[in-house]
């Protein structure tokens, strides 16, 4: 009885994180169905996937379901995302985590394999600066095998567009603040919760002392970034890094998704 509810417990921070999520990414789902979708179509429906900056395991957990034959290693450097990740996939034997920094030059020796299908990322690597979102691509470009796939959504707003950028950051800005008033937890907020929870308690602590506490002030890991680069410094910086085609595969005013083919 212990052991179902504790199940039923991480299942609802999953979904707790998904729907945060959600207040900043109406179109999230759609993302994560265009990025699987294209993951089927280059390297079929029993994919090899690296969860790339996984979080609580939000694409493993699309990508398990549509594809039974699939199995994910999620990555990533935050104890509190992982200990929900972890918790969520705990009977699920086709997933694993690794808990590792896309910044440490070795973090690609953590992984039980050496090359992957497809690699898969969603609102992640943003934090990172230019110069070290370059040499990561590299990285990954190591372990994409031959024929494999690595697929990015992220912010990568254009900057020929100035008067759209603007009428969609005041519009989403609006819809935010009425989900916000009708309840919708935001980053802060969910933070905030998670620190009071007895089982994350402890996990949020660790992460708070590696990030800094969102509530203390902009948060780097959530979307402070150097500079967000546009879709083509992302293609460009792809081809350099080994991948032999690169371009988008969805967007929005503000966001987009960029698919590097190896």
């Amino acid at each position: 009885m212990t052991d179902t509810v504790a199940v039923a417990d991480w299942q609802a921070w999953q979904r707790s994180w998904d729907r945060q999520q959600e207040w900043y990414l109406p179109d999230r789902e759609e993302r994560f169905r265009v990025m699987l979708d294209a993951v089927e179509a280059v390297v079929g429906p029993e994919p090899r996937i690296l969860d790339l900056a996984c979080g609580t395991g939000s694409i493993s957990d699309r990508a398990l379901r549509r594809f039974p034959g699939a199995t994910s290693t999620g990555v990533d450097l935050d104890p509190a995302l992982l200990t929900i990740a972890r918790g969520h996939f705990a009977a699920e034997p086709r997933a694993a985590f690794v808990t590792a920094d896309l910044r440490d030059p070795g973090w690609t020796e953590r992984l039980p394999h050496r090359a992957y299908d497809a690699v898969l990322t969603a609102t992640a690597l943003h934090w990172l600066g230019s110069d070290e979102l370059r040499v990561l691509y590299g990285r990954i470009a190591g372990v994409v095998r031959e024929g494999g796939v690595f697929l990015n959504a992220d912010h990568m707003p254009d900057p020929a567009t100035p008067r759209l950028n603007a009428a969609d950051h005041a519009y989403q800005e609006a819809r935010r603040t009425r989900a916000k008033a009708e309840g919708t937890q935001d980053w802060v907020d969910w933070w905030q919760t998670a620190a009071r929870d007895e089982a994350l308690a402890g996990p949020v602590a660790e992460r708070f002392a590696i990030f800094g506490n969102p509530a203390d002030g902009p948060d780097h890991a959530n979307g402070v970034a150097e500079a967000f680069q546009p879709v083509a410094w992302h293609v460009d910086t792809l081809r350099a890094a080994g991948f032999g085609e690169a371009r988008a595969v969805w967007c929005s005013p503000s966001d987009a998704m960029v698919l590097g083919l190896k």
